[in-house]
């Protein structure tokens, strides 16, 4: 088979982290082909989505992936490759908006990891307030003085966040007694000009946020990011360590409430953020955690989401 990868310059892959780089490994181990492109390197002629882009191969020693530069660019229809997968890292900006209309066309003729349709629909922070009864306390708002009273109704501490953000950043804490409190809401409102997300804290944090990771609306598994001493950020880029976990009872239920909806809009692939068993984000432009949770569990489930795309790609 022939699947295309719209993401990021391999300059920014690591070989022992990278999810993106799990599955082009996973889908060379099993015969098939696959394809870098940037967004940019999309484009529509007569209708049909093509994109111009080089074979990319998996090396057992640095720099672990390669262009197939000797092979030159391609011009592939997309309409006839069996499998896209949209991995490009947040932000969701213009250039990501276009990119998921430009393939547009493709959707119902090829298998698209995670449909263009749901990623123009699931802000990572706004979609899991279609999940309230599974969300901490939270408000979405421009104003100042209303994220003030938020935070005072909430016990005095909360955290706030922009609703472009990824890996941790603009996160912060807000505090009723913190002097820096007025300042950091205008920072993340731009002084009452654009949206802010604020949450009630969770303690439960300094425990950890655990990322499960769906598949179709189904886990696959889960890892815990244990926040370092001196943040309240988890993420593995600014310093938190995973450690593996299980999942509880009432996250199973959280899932199958939450994977449905998922499964419905297209959005196959996906990484749920918990803490305390309460749904923060739903993380679906592009979700990582996979090597983590390959290596916790003696499994790779990389080649789980290659053999679910095998199948499902038949189907289109």
């Amino acid at each position: 088979m022939r699947f295309v990868f719209v993401m990021d310059p391999l300059t920014r892959v690591t070989h022992d982290k990278d999810t993106t780089f799990a599955f082009i490994r996973a889908a060379q181990a099993r015969g098939h082909q696959s394809f870098h492109c940037l967004p940019q390197d999309l484009y529509v002629s007569q209708g049909f989505p093509f994109v111009t882009a080089h074979r990319v191969e998996i090396l057992p020693d640095p720099p672990y992936i390669t262009l197939r530069r000797d092979e030159g660019a391609q011009r592939l229809p997309l309409h006839d490759v069996e499998a896209i997968f949209i991995r490009k890292d947040p932000p969701f900006d213009q250039a990501y908006l276009y990119a998921t209309l430009m393939l547009e066309p493709a959707r119902g003729k090829t298998l698209i990891i995670n449909d263009p349709r749901g990623l123009r629909d699931a802000n990572e922070k706004l979609y899991a307030l279609g999940f309230s009864e599974w969300t901490p306390k939270t408000l979405v708002t421009a104003d100042r003085d209303m994220i003030h009273d938020f935070v005072r109704d909430v016990g005095g501490k909360a955290v706030i966040k922009p609703l472009d953000g990824a890996g941790g950043w603009g996160v912060m804490m807000l505090r009723s007694d913190d002097k820096n409190a007025r300042a950091i809401a205008d920072m993340l409102t731009g002084e009452g000009r654009q949206l802010a997300m604020v949450q009630e804290f969770l303690p439960a944090v300094s425990q950890g946020d655990k990322r499960i990771l769906l598949l179709d609306g189904e886990p696959l598994g889960a890892i815990l990011r244990v926040p370092r001493g001196d943040e309240i950020r988890s993420n593995i880029h600014v310093g938190g360590s995973v450690v593996p976990t299980d999942l509880t009872p009432r996250e199973r239920e959280l899932v199958r409430s939450v994977g449905a909806r998922l499964k419905a809009d297209g959005l196959y692939f996906v990484g749920l953020d918990v803490i305390g068993e309460h749904l923060t984000e739903v993380n679906v432009t592009s979700p990582t955690g996979i090597q983590e949770l390959s290596r916790f569990t003696g499994q790779d489930q990389s080649a789980r989401v290659i053999e679910w795309a095998e199948k499902n790609a038949h189907s289109r």
